[in-house]
């Protein structure tokens, strides 16, 4: 029986009239999902990742389901913005959220699931794209 483990994630401030949206899939074959049009508030996501593994084998967990994006130790999720959202835009970028840090303890101790806050803009005012640095990681929701 697998586990799953609600993320919540806070695109913070991002630049407006952008579209944002979760990654649902791989490769060329993926589908867009919690589409936003950004204004002046921050966005939020939600999504379930499953929990792999084993506690008493595995240091660390390991992260499956149709968001989950990456190799093993380097798993994350995918914001599309722009055209990687559906938006007839110039913008065709990707924020990859990082998974890393998700501990057998964090998840225990993750009742409403974990949450994190990542900047939605990069430092020359357009949107935020690639792996999110810095990363504050993750948290249980409160």
């Amino acid at each position: 029986m697998s586990e799953s483990l609600k993320l919540h994630i806070h695109l913070q401030k991002p630049p407006v009239n952008v579209h944002y949206a979760l990654q649902k899939g791989h490769g060329h074959k993926y589908a867009i999902t919690q589409a936003q049009v950004s204004a002046l508030d921050d966005l939020h996501f939600e999504l379930d990742i499953e929990i792999k593994g084993n506690r008493q084998k595995d240091e660390l967990p390991e992260f499956g389901g149709p968001f989950v994006q990456g190799v093993p130790l380097n798993k994350f999720i995918y914001i599309g913005i722009g055209a990687f959202a559906g938006q007839d835009s110039a913008w065709n970028r990707r924020l990859k959220v990082p998974l890393t840090g998700i501990t057998w303890h964090l998840i225990d101790g993750a009742i409403a699931g974990l949450e994190t806050f990542v900047p939605g803009t990069g430092k020359d005012g357009s949107p935020a794209c690639a792996t999110v640095k810095p990363f504050a990681g993750w948290h249980a929701k409160r």
